[in-house]
């Protein structure tokens, strides 16, 4: 698969978002093991998660566990797979999200992040959401002390505006590597970001880029987002890969991360850095 940089790491171009496997409709354990063995053949070596991906209260980091796992009995070399992760972002068990940017959470959220990876350092670690309770100088700050005491190798931010982003490269003089945020054909609000990104050379992590659970494969079948099912049809691909391929097409900053439960899903979405796009095409898309 073709390369692409988060830091001085090289990448895959495209990753693999873990949260699908350890959510709501959760997947068996088989399945979610042969969708990351997946992954890797297909040269996937980004894998993204979070402590807060799970379901229940008493299984916090049940998708680092799981990725944990698959890595462990993967048959191959697994020496450049990169697996990010989040803390600040929390599940309490009832099907709600809550959020603790404090310093004192953030290091217990790497400490269990840490043990459950079974690594000595994480390879890239991002602050998954601004918790409006405390500063967000505050909780990057604490992302920094953890880069310099070594717990974490690289340092990324979620879910962050302009403005953030700005600051957080400040905090980490200049050490900000990725953000990760939301952005598909339907969400594009994100715009400002990726194009900051861009023009700060860090990476840009499209979280839900098919859309999120249960829109994915729908994809192209409404009317606004027609452009891509057509362009799709002229390519000969899935308007799955075509998005993914729109996205590379974007910038050579982003790294889209696709959620999959099924190893047929990623091993599709893998093939999108092969798909060439003209620069009319790219233009329609955009516009679509």
């Amino acid at each position: 698969m073709k390369q692409r940089s988060i830091g001085n790491v090289q990448v895959g171009a495209i990753g693999l978002g873990g949260m699908p496997m350890s959510i709501e409709g959760r997947p068996d354990t088989d399945r979610s093991v042969r969708t990351i063995h997946a992954a890797l053949d297909a040269g996937v070596t980004l894998i993204d998660t979070a402590d807060a991906y799970h379901l229940g209260a008493d299984e916090v980091g049940h998708n680092e566990s799981l990725i944990a796992q698959a890595i462990a009995s993967y048959g191959g070399d697994t020496s450049g797979v990169l697996v990010a992760t989040k803390g600040g972002h929390l599940r309490p068990g009832d099907g709600s999200w809550t959020v603790d940017g404090s310093r004192a959470h953030l290091r217990e959220a790497v400490e269990g992040s840490l043990k459950r990876l079974g690594v000595e350092a994480i390879g890239l670690y991002q602050f998954h959401r601004p918790d409006p309770k405390t500063p967000y100088a505050e909780s990057v700050a604490a992302i920094g002390e953890l880069l310099d005491e070594g717990k974490i190798q690289m340092a990324g931010i979620s879910n962050a505006d302009p403005q953030q982003i700005r600051q957080a490269q400040e905090i980490l003089g200049g050490r900000l590597v990725s953000v990760q945020n939301q952005f598909s054909p339907a969400f594009r609000s994100s715009e400002p970001e990726l194009d900051l990104c861009d023009e700060l050379g860090i990476a840009f992590l499209p979280w839900s880029p098919l859309g999120g659970i249960g829109k994915a494969g729908k994809l192209g079948e409404s009317g606004d987002q027609s452009e891509f099912a057509r362009i799709a049809r002229l390519h000969g691909v899935s308007p799955q890969q075509l998005t993914l391929a729109w996205m590379l097409a974007k910038s050579p900053v982003v790294i889209p991360i696709p959620g999959a439960s099924r190893p047929e899903s990623i091993t599709d979405s893998a093939q999108a850095p092969e798909i060439t796009l003209s620069d009319e095409e790219v233009a329609a898309l955009n516009a679509a």
